[in-house]
């Protein structure tokens, strides 16, 4: 029997610094009967495109195990290339595509359904030729997200006192926006492009967002009172903001952007920096990827005993 050739791309630096464990899970957990593999390890920014790019012609499955921008790195790599399936072991602050796409936290879980290769079909989309495949924006949470890059620590906790502590000091920016040829002029707190429902954490910024649509979620947030931040925050979690008055969104495939000054943004929580004028456009059904079919948990549980060293282990 073929076995497939998985590349794991690991990025050690990643915020909940699991990857140690994901080493000791890997031979206990991965079907020997389906798969062989190998693991690097990145070492610099924009290693992992380098390291997805070299693989795609020669492995099956390129998996990226790190966090957001592991994610983003590994997808670039794989964007319409055929037939090199890609998935992901969460090792990351906010998980976002992974959460997205129903992958389990848990690292031994999250192995398990490598071993089903079940797969689906999603969007990505670009600004300004950058490519992006869960969430980008600009505004509060792309200032955030380049002040995050610098913080001494990861996870959530430190993200969360980033964010409270600059909450008070932002001043919004006026935009002129428009999507399919559509003005909207606002000031705006942020605006997000979302392909999934979510920034990571499970805070959801378009909680109807569709993966693999031809389309993006275009997020419009306005100035808001203070006060009204904890209703805000609220919303995030609940799956409730776009019940927000000072939320609009609107759902396009192109999407053009000016304002004064040059653009803080991020790509899928990446930091990056633009001229005044920015562009998104939607790939359509362009990076195939691994995903959790049935997120049910007694079935979770059902399969890693259907997959234990016990079962493999059977003569076939």
């Amino acid at each position: 029997m073929h076995k497939k050739r998985i590349l794991f791309i690991i990025n050690p630096k990643s915020g909940t610094g699991k990857h140690p464990e994901f080493i000791r899970q890997l031979d206990s957990t991965l079907n020997p009967h389906k798969f062989s593999y190998e693991i690097v390890y990145t070492e610099y920014r924009g290693h992992a495109t380098q390291l997805s790019t070299q693989a795609k012609d020669t492995f099956d499955m390129v998996v990226a195990v790190g966090g957001d921008g592991t994610v983003n790195e590994v997808a670039k790599g794989l964007i319409n290339c055929g037939n090199c399936l890609m998935g992901i072991i969460p090792i990351g602050s906010g998980n976002g595509l992974a959460r997205h796409l129903k992958i389990p936290m848990r690292v031994k879980e999250a192995i398990d359904i490598l071993n089903l290769q079940r797969t689906q079909v999603i969007d990505t989309a670009t600004i300004n030729g950058e490519h992006f495949v869960n969430v980008a924006g600009i505004g509060f949470d792309a200032h955030i997200a380049h002040l995050f890059a610098t913080a001494s620590k990861r996870g959530p906790i430190p993200y969360m006192k980033i964010a409270t502590y600059e909450f008070h000091r932002y001043k919004p920016l006026a935009y002129e926006v428009y999507i399919e040829g559509q003005p909207y002029h606002l000031e705006a707190f942020l605006i997000s492009f979302a392909n999934s429902a979510q920034f990571g954490n499970n805070a959801y910024i378009s909680p109807h967002a569709i993966i693999n649509d031809g389309l993006l979620d275009v997020c419009l947030m306005s100035e808001f009172p203070k006060v009204e931040a904890g209703q805000l925050a609220i919303k995030l979690f609940n799956k409730r903001m776009h019940k927000s008055r000072y939320m609009k969104i609107v759902r396009g495939t192109h999407i053009k952007i000016i304002t004064n000054d040059k653009i803080p943004a991020h790509l899928d929580g990446e930091p990056v920096y633009f001229p005044n004028e920015i562009e998104i456009n939607v790939n359509p059904s362009s990076l195939t990827m691994i995903y959790n079919a049935n997120p049910d948990r007694i079935w979770l549980i059902k399969n890693r005993l259907k997959n234990s060293s016990v079962f493999w282990n059977k003569s076939l």
